[in-house]
């Protein structure tokens, strides 16, 4: 099983000034320790549910371009991208410029966004959960145009591309990969099934491996409904739980993951909520990254 860090709290001790001091030295730590992923949210507002709306949140892609510069190997990925934030076209380069300056290591990660109040903070429209879905879907279908070697126009109900040139193109072939994030059982395993290479659903506290084991047979319903290989896509989750430090807390944590490898899950990322995300980041490479390679 692979490993990735959800990158979610900017709230350091030193203040804002730490942030990035921090991020290249927790880029650094992952690689050192196995890390196969590093993400940030795409929020513009602090979550609610984890601090305050005024703490600390930096702008996804401008962080990720940070980290490529202070990294050489781990995948670089936003957890998701709401499809509402950017223009599908300017999305697509976004990843590719990302693709391209980082040596090959971009992937988009996408959903139909939620955070009402930071869209209406910020001036962001904000359409209701049907229309979302209908511009993830052409937004995916819009990256992969871009992505390929049609530059012809996109004609869709919510957009219109005269042209989809992309130069240049992004490094990885035949494209980034595209992970959907959400365990929707109508529409977003859907959208995973005929457009994307990995799906990314929630584990850990109220979502245990029968629960992921529920979405992940929907998905390959949805896969022989597409004509799609359900073996194709990369199943990943978002662990919400807490990952201990100390040896004892790192076997608890990969006898759950080992539960979740058992029905068909490949990639975790866990979420630093608190404290020196290095030190988590050190202790996993110490006690669990060997542990989840042999799952």
């Amino acid at each position: 099983m692979k490993l990735g860090v959800h990158l979610v709290n900017f709230s350091l001790p030193g203040g804002p000034e730490t942030i990035g001091p921090t991020l290249a030295a927790t880029g650094r730590a992952a690689e050192e320790a196995g890390v196969d992923n590093l993400s940030f949210m795409d929020h513009y507002l602090q979550l609610a549910f984890l601090s305050a709306a005024e703490d600390p949140m930096l702008e996804g892609y401008t962080a990720l371009g940070f980290l490529a510069g202070h990294t050489t190997s781990v995948e670089l990925q936003l957890l998701m991208t709401g499809v509402t934030y950017r223009h599908p076209g300017l999305l697509a380069k976004i990843v590719s410029t990302l693709d391209v300056l980082s040596g090959g290591r971009a992937a988009l990660g996408i959903g139909a966004a939620w955070y009402e109040r930071e869209h209406r903070a910020l001036g962001v429209p904000f359409p209701p959960l049907a229309e979302r879905f209908e511009r993830l879907e052409e937004t995916l279908q819009v990256v992969r145009q871009m992505w390929s070697d049609d530059n012809g126009p996109f004609r869709g109900k919510h957009y219109q591309l005269a042209e989809t040139l992309n130069s240049p193109q992004p490094l990885q072939q035949p494209r980034p990969p595209i992970m959907v994030g959400g365990g929707g059982e109508r529409k977003t395993l859907r959208l995973v099934a005929k457009y994307a290479d990995a799906c990314n659903v929630f584990a850990g506290a109220g979502a245990g491996p029968d629960e992921v084991a529920h979405k992940l047979a929907v998905l390959r319903d949805w896969c022989e409904r597409e004509g799609r290989a359900y073996d194709d896509i990369r199943k990943t989750v978002l662990y919400n739980g807490q990952v201990g430090k100390e040896p004892a807390g790192a076997a608890t944590f990969v006898d759950e993951m080992r539960a979740l490898a058992d029905v068909g899950v490949d990639e975790v990322h866990v979420m630093p909520l608190r404290g020196d995300p290095v030190a988590l980041v050190r202790s996993m490479g110490d006690h669990v990254v060997p542990a989840l390679s042999r799952l």
